[in-house]
């Protein structure tokens, strides 16, 4: 038996159908999940606390939730039916849990739409001229219909996405610190009264927890090589978060940083700063889209138990589902553009941090197989609990924070 057979995992096909990812179209989904809206917001969220205690987060939720996306792995390897995770968590934890594991991604998932439909919509209306809603529907048609062309069409367009929004991402950095009028000094300061909130900006910046069924759907074929796309991706990931709010606050100052960090850039290097930084913005929040978009799609597929992804009446009703609510929230007023981000990490971070943890343990219990990969030592109870009680905490302040109680960080 060839050392590939060895490493493939024995399938039953369900209502989601496999379809083969590469290693780099997988690690590529992880960094196009990830860089989206929550990149652009972070310089702004946090310009009170300063960038040092920001970069603090990004290590501290990096690793967590990279450890939290291999629990999901190993549970997914250790079971034949491909499911996302509302089936995972039904079948080790209970109705509860898929029912709590569902919310959060949808929570997650409408808070990041949310997000990057009226992010797009303002930088489209600054670039053509338009409405912001008219901005938001141009951009949301073509990221409906690489949805709608399922995992492997994702798995494409991210790859050749995302490489190309990486290398506009670090011209754009490069350009900052060369022009002249960046100056470190002016990032490097902390107050920690504004510090934790940040974590929770932090934690909706990895958000491609979502994700990880999807890629083990599409690495079944290749197991052990599903971790390292994880951590490949996430490594990716935590570099180009540290480096943009370093960049933007170092060019404009804390005070001078505006919600959505692209636009600060094109103010203070001018307009082809303004094009391309915009033009990265789109490409984050397209490829964010995607990931998420087609996560959220499978997870209604999967909760409500519908017989194939691929009908295309299921298909058309999950798909609205996608598209509808974050539009309207995102014109109703009701959320701004960090208020949706920050949210939506907070609560689905609870959720995504107690989750996982429970289902690995019950996997290596209940599951239908010995993988060809699992977690090592970082999967012990007291690595779980020192990672469940840091997002708990974290979700209590911003508890205390929404009833005015403790300091907001922007």
């Amino acid at each position: 038996m060839s050392e590939q057979e060895k490493n493939t995992v024995q399938t039953e096909e369900g209502a989601l159908s496999v379809k083969k990812l590469t290693f780099w179209e997988a690690a590529l989904i992880i960094v196009g999940a990830n860089i989206g809206a929550g990149i652009l917001g972070l310089a702004y969220s946090a310009r009170k606390a300063g960038w040092p205690i920001l970069l603090m987060w990004l290590l501290i939720a990096g690793v967590c939730t990279t450890v939290s996306m291999l629990y999901v792995a190993e549970t997914t390897l250790r079971t034949k039916k491909p499911m996302q995770l509302p089936g995972l968590a039904e079948r080790y934890v209970g109705k509860a849990g898929a029912v709590l594991v569902f919310i959060s991604v949808c929570a997650n998932s409408i808070g990041c739409m949310i997000s990057y439909t009226s992010g797009s919509g303002d930088i489209l209306a600054e670039l053509l001229g338009v409405t912001a809603p008219v901005g938001s529907l141009i951009f949301t048609i073509p990221a409906v219909l690489v949805v709608w062309f399922g995992l492997k069409a994702t798995g494409i367009a991210e790859k050749f996405i995302s490489s190309g929004m990486i290398v506009l991402l670090l011209l754009i950095i490069g350009a900052s610190f060369l022009s002249g009028k960046a100056d470190i000094s002016r990032a490097i300061y902390t107050n920690w009264a504004f510090a934790v909130p940040v974590f929770n900006v932090a934690i909706f910046c990895y958000i491609a927890q979502y994700a990880v069924p999807e890629l083990a759907r599409g690495l079944r074929h290749n197991a052990p090589a599903l971790p390292k796309a994880i951590t490949t991706g996430m490594l990716i990931t935590g570099v180009l978060l540290a480096l943009v709010p370093l960049a933007v606050i170092s060019l404009t100052g804390p005070e001078n940083v505006t919600e959505v960090a692209t636009l600060a850039w094109g103010q203070a290097l001018g307009s082809w700063a303004l094009f391309a930084a915009n033009l990265f913005a789109l490409c984050a929040m397209m490829t964010s889209y995607w990931a998420v978009g087609g996560s959220m799609l499978t997870n209604i597929v999967d909760m409500f138990k519908f017989k194939n992804e691929n009908d295309v009446k299921t298909r058309v009703l999950s798909i609205l589902c996608v598209i509808i609510p974050p539009f309207v929230l995102a014109y109703s007023g009701l959320v701004s553009f960090v208020d949706a981000i920050y949210l939506a990490g907070t609560f689905g971070g609870v959720i995504m941090s107690i989750l996982p943890a429970l289902m690995v343990n019950s996997a290596r219990k209940n599951g239908d197989m010995e993988p060809a990969w699992k977690c090592g030592w970082y999967a012990s109870r007291w690595t779980q609990a020192i990672i469940i009680v840091l997002f708990c905490a974290a979700a209590l302040y911003a508890i205390f924070d929404l009833i005015g109680l403790l300091p907001s960080a922007w």
